[in-house]
């Protein structure tokens, strides 16, 4: 009897606690899930339906502009509201105020950077359109924050606050976020820097240059095609914007169309607009073009009271006090000085004012709206002509047969000097000269070739009549896009999937035949070099999670590229991260000049050995057992929900092995990953492929949540409906 009483009262104990955990879910992540059927009366002029696909993709069709963006607001902000809260507050420095001390840190930098202050700024000067446009947008966010202030999404119960309300500053914010993820370089001005105090300067140069000297000219790939090459007759273009994964993704997917316009592609939640897609008769996509558009300088400056020198006499900067809330403590407080040049910051013992494009008057613009219009290339480019920043590298086909490439953005000019390095602020030697006229930035028209390619190379050429600095990509990827290209006739959507899923890492390749030349030349017979090299004879350049090959040969060149540093610069050879260093590292081995290494094959030997030690220590010392992929390796952590003790799965992404590699066409690192794929059959739109990294929702109980993760991780990808839109749901916004 006491055991069917124990068993009575666990049971009941059990069914409460199951009725319990249900009603908690019900609470914190069921009702918050967005309304896609039926109707809401909202504060419009006409209606907007709303149809989603089976992707969960909203197709929006309205009578007016207004309504239109109205409802891309409120729809997003069905999905992504977290997301749009937690990016405004990263953005503009207020995270510190919803999770604490730990964010701190990162506020201060935002504030440093002054971006809120720069949104505000720009938005004095926002076209009448953009004003507009912005404005429509936050109301739908409004609309839906004001009728959902008790069915939030779970993570503003968890972090216990409440959002206030959006505005067009907060839009034009989210667009500065991204505009400093694509153009932060004044990191490398302070690396270089480093190096050349007590390093060799002649060295040290060469290992920072802008091109790697095999570039063709025309993070991430775009290409166009001519119907000349595609199976279908017209022309093709395909983007995959390489950023850092993060759960929910950056992208949002939707298809806004208004009489006038049908535009498709994705979406910044956050931003009135499609970034990239296509609208009915032109395809257009984007990669970040990398041209250094921040400079320091450094500044003789009395900290005390502001007074600085430039051309001979003395000037006053401007002190800006911030105030960081910090949740459960007593507020932060940055105080800072603004020069003629910007913001003051110290970096390696100097005082150094930041000058950044993104800051100077008339600097943001939202013309994305504009390109989503345009129905030819000079209407297209009258768009991109008014993208003042971040620079891209725009790739465009139409309906005519037409493919083209323009480069973007306000790109500085200047004298005297090449911007690589901290200049003196005290002499307006040093100021920009203007900005390079967007007529005279690198384009194409047709090309004869049939095809433009642009994975984050060096589009100026040599002769360039301005100055060139950036951060460029090497030439591996784009080379190998246009191979593959090149070497498949008659090209389909699928084809361009297929060349987006490429892991042939071309520098991999030639540093592992360097290496094992190397071991035949100095006939290395020692067990483990052998061992390692019989491995690396058989490597083909395929960045494969499988494979030991290339876990080897990554950490073998990681050795090899800081101890060459260590030579332009002793001590500081761990510093040296640049971008084309993969290109300087294959240059230096072919031509094999003096004055680096006394024994270039010696270095390569014990390059592998340090390599070989590293991949043992990381995977044992079977090579045989090793995987490319646990080494490169991605968990995808969902901010709030990883954090809750025995639910993180069902929040979070992995961990999972990756194939690729910074130099393969699937460019893969640690965090950093094609962020969408699109491959357009420009005029036959329907039978177009897209897809997003993990889903469109950020609703952990939504069907979208995660369910484009399993297509993107094995490289398969969806149909981008746009005229036959296969109707999930329909949701209708009427006048109130």
């Amino acid at each position: 009897m006491l055991l069917k009483k124990f068993v009575r009262v666990v049971n009941i104990f059990l069914g409460l606690s199951m009725v319990a955990l249900l009603g908690v879910m019900y609470w914190l992540f069921w009702r918050p899930l967005p309304q896609t059927s039926g109707a809401i009366r909202v504060r419009i002029a006409q209606p907007v339906e709303s149809v989603r696909d089976a992707l969960g993709v909203p197709h929006l069709r309205a009578a007016n502009e207004d309504d239109l963006y109205f409802a891309q607001g409120y729809v997003t902000a069905q999905e992504r509201l977290w997301q749009m809260d937690s990016l405004r507050r990263f953005a503009a420095g207020d995270l510190s105020e919803i999770v604490g001390r730990v964010a701190v840190a990162s506020d201060m930098e935002a504030r440093r950077l002054r971006i809120r202050h720069i949104a505000e700024e720009a938005y004095l000067t926002l076209p009448a359109a953009d004003r507009a446009q912005t404005a429509a947008y936050a109301r739908g966010v409004n609309a839906y924050i004001d009728s959902h202030r008790k069915a939030l999404p779970f993570e503003f119960e968890a972090l216990s606050y409440s959002p206030r309300p959006w505005s067009a500053v907060d839009s034009l914010i989210i667009g500065l976020y991204m505009y400093r993820t694509l153009t932060t370089s004044w990191t490398d001005e302070v690396t270089k820097a480093s190096m050349l105090s007590g390093g060799d300067p002649a060295k040290v140069n060469q290992l920072f240059p802008v091109r790697s000297g095999h570039e063709f000219q025309p993070g991430s790939n775009a290409w166009a095609v001519s119907g000349a090459h595609t199976a279908s007759g017209h022309p093709l273009l395909s983007n995959d914007m390489h950023l850092e994964a993060a759960l929910p993704g950056i992208w949002f997917m939707v298809s806004l169309e208004v009489p006038g316009m049908h535009v498709e592609g994705v979406a910044l939640p956050g931003l009135p607009g499609v970034i990239v897609g296509h609208n009915d008769r032109i395809a257009w996509g984007v990669t970040n073009l990398g041209f250094d558009v921040q400079d320091l300088y450094v500044e003789r400056i009395d900290e005390n009271t502001g007074v600085y020198q430039y051309d001979g006499h003395a000037e006053q900067a401007r002190l800006e006090r911030e105030i960081i809330a910090v949740k459960g403590e007593h507020a932060a407080e940055l105080k800072q000085w603004i020069t003629r040049h910007g913001p003051v910051r110290h970096e390696l013992g100097r005082a150094m004012a930041l000058r950044w494009t993104a800051a100077e008057a008339g600097a943001f613009q939202l013309s994305f709206v504009e390109i989503d219009h345009a129905r030819n290339w000079g209407e297209f480019l009258h768009g991109v002509a008014r993208l003042p920043g971040p620079g891209q590298n725009f790739v465009y086909a139409d309906v005519d047969g037409n493919i083209g490439y323009h480069a973007s953005g306000k790109l500085p000019i200047r004298h005297g000097y090449a911007g690589d390095i901290p200049v003196d602020g005290t002499s307006s030697a040093n100021e920009w000269a203007g900005y390079i006229p967007f007529d005279e930035l690198p384009s194409a028209y047709n090309p004869a070739g049939g095809y433009i390619v642009t994975a984050n190379q060096n589009p100026f050429p040599a002769s360039y009549a301005y100055p060139v600095n950036g951060n460029f990509a090497p030439q591996y990827r784009s080379n190998q896009i246009r191979s593959l290209l090149r070497t498949t006739p008659r090209l389909t959507p699928a084809d361009g999937l297929r060349i987006q899923k490429d892991v042939y890492g071309g520098f991999a390749d030639f540093f592992a035949r360097q290496v094992v030349r190397a071991a035949d030349r100095k006939h290395a017979a020692d067990g483990d070099v052998r061992d390692a090299v019989a491995l690396l004879r058989n490597f083909n350049g395929q960045m494969d999670k499988d494979a030991a090959a290339p876990l080897l040969i990554d950490l073998a060149y990681r050795r090899f590229r800081v101890a060459l540093a260590q030579i332009a610069s002793p001590g500081k050879g761990a510093l040296y991260q640049n971008v084309l260093s993969l290109a300087v590292m294959q240059n230096l081995l072919t031509e094999r000049p003096h004055g680096w290494f006394a024994d270039w094959d010696d270095a390569l030997l014990q390059s592998l050995r340090d390599g070989l030690k590293d991949a043992r220590a990381q995977q044992g010392r079977d090579l045989k057992k090793w995987h490319y992929g646990q080494y490169l390796s991605w968990t995808i952590a969902h901010p709030v929900g990883h954090r809750l003790p025995g639910v993180a799965p069902y929040f979070d992404v992995g961990p999972v092995y990756m194939s690729g590699s910074s130099d393969s066409v699937k460019q893969t690192g640690p965090r950093l990953g094609p962020s969408e794929r699109i491959n357009e059959d420009v005029g036959a739109w329907d039978n177009s492929l897209w897809n997003i990294v993990i889903g469109e929702s950020g609703h952990v109980l939504s069907r979208h949540y995660k369910d484009q993760w399993n297509a993107y991780y094995n490289g398969a990808s969806f149909p981008m409906q746009f005229r036959r839109v296969e109707q999930k749901s329909r949701l209708l916004f009427e006048p109130r």
